[in-house]
């Protein structure tokens, strides 16, 4: 038998914003239909739950106000990318969108972190997810490959470009989750061949998940490191998880993800 690997959790610094004004008003990914009923006090519980989940593994929960108007500002991932000290706030690809940076952007300049805008399309933590020394870009649907330029060099560290296409999977972390430093999951099918070998070429351990958990945005998922918080019907990516050395813990935000969010779309990381 495989020895098993030991994992060690480190204590995380999250921003989250609560789902107040939730609603599915439009459509801008395939997941979005305004004519599906949303029920925001079922959001809002299943939220709050998630909140108390990080709190109870010990990390760091801060809060960012919700804005009447923005029903999608729950999804604090894509608020931008807070890394190696640096901030950049997000560029919005739609325009329902487009308010919420400046909300992200006065929440990191009240705490230490003046924030760079960029020319570019970029939509934060939804495309650009930190292994290590690297961040991993997304591009294909939201971010704009020329916005991986100058993120690399605001936050300075380098970008490894990853190329999406299929538009279920229309931000990077629904496709791919960073578990530690040096080991990833990713579903294969949402990404073009080159990106597929560059994974496999800087990440040789990489757990690849089925459709199956793919498909109720089990990727969405984030880590410490031992713990990763995952959707609750992912449930063939949990066992996977498990035969690796790390411990799932399922949640269900099943409401929210009538947004096309989950997880990690609800939880903006600060890496110090």
């Amino acid at each position: 038998m495989p020895l098993r690997v030991s994992r060690t959790p480190t204590i995380r610094h999250y921003v989250m914003t609560a789902p107040t004004f939730f609603s599915v008003e439009y459509a801008i990914n395939p997941w979005m239909d305004p004519t599906t009923p949303v029920d925001t006090h079922r959001a809002l519980d299943q939220w709050d739950a998630l909140r108390r989940t990080y709190k109870e593994l010990g990390h760091t929960v801060e809060l960012v106000e919700p804005v009447a108007g923005l029903p999608d500002m729950v999804y604090a991932a894509n608020g931008g990318v807070l890394v190696n000290g640096k901030a950049v706030v997000a560029r919005f690809a739609h325009p329902q969108r487009a308010a919420e940076s400046d909300a992200y952007a006065e929440w990191m300049s009240r705490h230490g972190y003046p924030p760079v805008r960029t020319e570019h399309v970029n939509e934060g933590q939804g495309d650009f997810l930190a292994a290590g020394r690297i961040l991993l870009g997304g591009h294909g649907f939201r971010t704009d490959i020329r916005a991986h330029r100058e993120i690399a060099r605001a936050v300075g560290m380098p970008v490894v470009s990853l190329r999406l296409v299929d538009p279920r999977f229309y931000h990077l972390d629904t496709a791919l989750t960073v578990l530690d430093d040096s080991t990833v999951a990713y579903y294969p099918p949402a990404f073009d061949a080159p990106s597929c070998h560059r994974l496999r070429e800087v990440f040789p351990d990489a757990l690849e998940v089925a459709d199956a958990d793919a498909h109720v945005l089990g990727l969405n998922a984030v880590s410490d490191g031992y713990h990763v918080v995952l959707p609750a019907a992912a449930t063939g990516f949990a066992a996977q998880l498990r035969a690796a050395g790390f411990r799932p813990v399922g949640v269900d935000l099943s409401e929210l993800l009538k947004g096309g969010g989950s997880v990690k779309c609800c939880t903006l990381e600060v890496h110090s």
